[in-house]
């Protein structure tokens, strides 16, 4: 059995812990973002030679709580009970600060995702992290046959 990207990284560091159910939601969407991030630079990128400034635009729209607010909408019903109890603790954290140009509701759903990312990644569950954000944003929708 392959293992999963959190696996390699804590037998190759040395790492103990990272038990996904011992961290806070905002501990959860801190290591979900970069996930969430890396996913939408490897989409964006896909899509060819482009400069640098380009790559950033192009991502940046995609990883803006607006954006993830949308992705919400598009994978919530895929959501399994475990899953969607991860997002509301993500949703509803209390946190410090709010993005420059996002509504407070937009930011708290980009939370949650971000949350729920951090999560699956954290239990190895890295296959099921990328299919819900390559869902909520239609990545692979012209490709599939």
């Amino acid at each position: 059995m392959e293992q999963s990207v959190v696996q390699y990284i804590k037998k190759e560091l040395n790492l103990p812990g990272l038990d996904p159910k011992s961290y806070s939601p905002l501990g959860l969407a801190y290591i979900g973002d970069a996930v969430y991030e890396m996913v939408v630079r490897t989409i964006v990128l896909s899509e060819g030679n482009m400069s640098v400034n380009k790559y950033h635009k192009k991502s940046s729209s995609m990883v803006k709580a607006a954006a993830q607010a949308e992705v919400f909408e598009k994978i919530e019903p895929l959501l399994t009970e475990t899953e969607m109890a991860v997002y509301k603790r993500g949703r509803n954290a209390k946190s410090a600060t709010v993005a420059k140009h996002a509504t407070v509701i937009d930011y708290r759903k980009a939370t949650g995702v971000e949350a729920l990312i951090g999560y699956l990644y954290l239990n190895g569950e890295m296959e099921r992290a990328v299919r819900l954000i390559g869902t909520g944003l239609g990545a692979g929708e012209d490709n599939e046959t």
